[in-house]
């Protein structure tokens, strides 16, 4: 059990018989009238988003969350198979609980799986990621760095904006969150 005074982003509660992680809280203390928490909240499961007010101090049971460093293997056609980095045991996750994520996952890349009672809830990415482009039609003479975007395929398959003097072959430092153009990677 914790109290509204405990919320922290990222804290899972388990209300109705489900799992809510909190994605962001504000303590409000109004001039008149008591004090309460503003709580956007997600359901893990089917990933709605939701605003919840909780009055001060009320108490919110949590739910225990394991999370472990886990390597990305294979995807084996349907589902994505990750092994544990502790105990060598291997997960096959489906494509909703990787989420958006899996257009930037490598094979080999270490991500965190975080576990319920042995069950995965969801993965989390490193927040950049380093990709080649494997596909970009080339900038025209007079292109700059200020000039505008063109869209480009990662060796992953997916396809992010970059700058104009961006080249098949470079590599690139990715926000794996938004799928943004963070710069290129020295070589």
């Amino acid at each position: 059990m914790a109290t509204t005074a405990d919320f922290k982003n990222g804290l899972v509660l388990r209300m109705d018989d489900q799992l809510w992680q909190i994605l962001e809280f504000q303590h409000v203390k109004p001039g008149k009238g008591p004090a309460f928490v503003r709580t956007k909240i997600k359901n893990i499961l089917s990933g709605k988003t939701v605003d919840k007010t909780f009055n001060a101090g009320v108490k919110v049971e949590t739910a225990t969350v394991d999370r472990r460093d886990m390597t990305y293997l294979y995807n084996d056609g349907t589902d994505y198979v990750f092994m544990d980095a502790q105990d060598y045991e291997q997960y096959s996750l489906a494509p909703a609980t990787v989420g958006d994520g899996a257009r930037f996952l490598l094979e080999n890349m270490t991500v965190q799986v975080s576990l319920n009672d042995g069950t995965p809830l969801f993965v989390e990415l490193p927040v950049t990621v380093e990709l080649e482009v494997t596909h970009t039609d080339p900038g025209l003479q007079g292109d700059r760095s200020t000039g505008g975007t063109k869209p480009a395929t990662m060796e992953t398959g997916a396809e992010i904006a970059v700058p104009l003097f961006i080249n098949t072959g470079d590599k690139l430092k990715v926000d794996s969150r938004d799928g943004s153009y963070l710069g290129r990677v020295n070589n």
